[in-house]
């Protein structure tokens, strides 16, 4: 049975079963499938105030890369109950070697939102990113309207840095930009913070 078409079972979609491992080859339908069809439903909370045809265009240029370039050391894919469901990224901001990655975050199925799946995935890439770069801050960025994505980042341990009143439109509605920060020291662990 293909991997994507395979079904987890409840018992599969706790928290805990969530793991982050690197790409494997075997990834690509699932990921291709998901990143390049442009009614999912996760692309109405992921930057959804960003022209359309052109996140279709970067995303399908980024699914066919994926077959060609070796993992990043900077993208995961988040798994839960052996399923791939999502992935976890993160970017160095200028100037390289500052201390500062900025962190994102993608579970793809909203069938599977609201189940601490998310949370967990974003508290095992806080932890990786702390392990295996030099970071001293992390940042997060969103928009206002994405209250779950928020909530999930304050839970452990982020706060609001900054907030641009207004400045994303969605909709024909008007939301705030929003960062939040953690600094390394801040970290209460795994145990303390998914």
């Amino acid at each position: 049975m293909c991997q994507h078409a395979r079904v987890p079972s409840p018992a599969d979609l706790s928290p805990a079963a969530v793991t982050l491992r690197g790409r494997r080859p075997r990834d690509l339908p699932v990921l291709t499938r998901w990143l390049t069809d442009p009614d999912a439903e996760w692309r109405q909370w992921d930057a959804p105030y960003l022209p359309t045809w052109d996140t279709t265009v970067n995303l399908q240029r980024y699914a066919q890369s994926l077959s060609t370039r070796p993992p990043s050391p900077n993208e995961r894919v988040v798994v839960a109950g052996g399923v791939v469901v999502g992935m976890v990224n993160r970017a160095e901001e200028d100037p390289a070697g500052s201390g500062w990655w900025d962190l994102g975050i993608l579970i793809y199925d909203p069938a599977l939102w609201g189940r601490g799946l998310g949370s967990r995935a974003l508290g095992l890439w806080v932890q990786a990113t702390l392990d295996e770069t030099d970071a001293h801050v992390l940042t997060f960025s969103t928009w206002g309207g994405n209250e779950r994505m928020i909530r999930a980042a304050v839970r452990l341990g982020f706060r609001e840095a900054g907030r641009v009143r207004e400045a994303r439109e969605v909709n024909g509605q008007r939301f705030d930009a929003v960062r939040l920060d953690l600094l390394r020291r801040e970290w209460p662990g795994l145990d303390g913070g998914a």
